[in-house]
C-alpha cells in the first residue's frame, strides 16, 4: 500500500512543489488549500500531514488541535511547515503534537529527509502495536508510581495515563532503561532519532522540557548536566 500524505497550505505554489517532489519519492499526495478544506476530507486515511500555520480563518495550529482531540486522527504524524521561524512558534508546534517543524523557505531535500524520518518513527510505533496484538509482550518498566507499558506504549503515573508524543515516550523509555547516568545529546539523538541527520540538539532540549512538565513530580528526576546532556536519576 502506498503511503498517503496530505499537504495543507493556502499557497498553491507550495502545495504543488511539495506534491511534485513527494510523488517523485513514490508517495500518494493530496492537497488542501485551507484547514476547512482539509477537515472536509477523510483525514484518517493519511499516513502523514504537512501543515502550514498561517491560513485564513482556521490556522494550522487550530487544525492540528482538532485532529489530536479526535481518536480517529490523534495518532497521525504531523509536520508543520511555516514561515514562522521563532523559537516560540517551534515550541508551540511541538507542544500541540507536531512531530517536526520546518521553516520556509525550505530546501526540498531536507523536507524529504524529515518526511522519511517521521514516517519511519511512525512505522516503528505501528509495528510495536501489531506485535502486541499478536501476543508478543514486554514487561513494564517502573519507578515508584511511574510506569511505562512498552506494549501499549503508554505512560502512567499512579495509575493515571500521561499523554506523551512518540519522541517524549521514547526519551523516557530510554532514560528509564538506562537510569542513574547522564547521556549526551548526541547519544539521545542516536537512540531516539536513529540514522537521522536533520534533527538538532535543540529538538532534544524542547522535547526534554516538555516531558518534564508532563511528568509533574517526577519531572525533576530528569536531570541536566550543563553543556553535556540529560539523564533520569532515582535520587535527587
Amino acid at each position: 500500500m502506498r503511503v498517503r500524505i496530505l499537504v495543507v497550505d493556502d499557497e498553491e505554489s507550495i502545495c504543488e512543489i511539495l506534491k511534485y517532489n513527494l510523488e517523485k519519492e513514490g508517495y500518494e499526495v493530496d492537497t488542501a488549500y485551507s484547514a476547512e478544506e482539509a477537515l472536509s476530507l477523510d483525514i484518517s486515511c493519511y499516513s502523514l500531514l504537512i501543515v502550514d500555520i498561517m491560513m485564513d480563518r482556521l490556522s494550522g495550529f487550530d487544525l492540528v488541535k482538532k485532529l489530536k482531540n479526535n481518536s480517529a486522527t490523534e495518532n497521525i504524524p504531523v509536520i508543520f511547515c511555516s514561515a514562522l521561524s521563532g523559537e516560540d512558534d517551534t515550541v508551540m508546534g511541538l507542544n500541540i503534537g507536531g512531530d517536526d517543524y520546518i521553516t520556509k523557505p525550505f530546501v526540498i531535500g531536507a523536507v524529504l529527509a524529515r518526511v522519511r524520518a517521521v514516517l519511519r518513527r511512525s512505522h516503528v510505533a505501528q509495528t510495536i502495536a501489531y506485535n502486541t496484538q499478536k501476543g508478543h509482550y514486554e514487561p513494564d518498566i517502573t519507578f515508584k508510581t511511574l510506569r511505562i507499558d512498552r506494549n501499549e506504549r503508554q505512560c502512567y503515573i499512579a495509575g493515571q495515563p500521561v499523554t506523551l508524543t512518540r519522541n517524549e515516550f521514547d526519551i523516557l523509555l530510554f532514560f528509564l532503561e538506562h537510569r542513574n547516568r547522564i547521556h549526551s545529546r548526541q547519544e539521545i539523538l542516536r537512540n531516539v532519532w536513529p540514522n537521522e541527520t536533520v534533527v538538532t540538539n535543540r529538538t532534544v532540549d524542547v522535547n526534554i522540557a516538555r516531558l518534564r512538565r508532563k511528568l509533574g513530580d517526577y519531572g525533576p528526576h530528569i536531570t541536566t548536566r550543563l553543556g553535556f546532556g540529560y539523564g533520569f536519576k532515582e535520587e535527587i
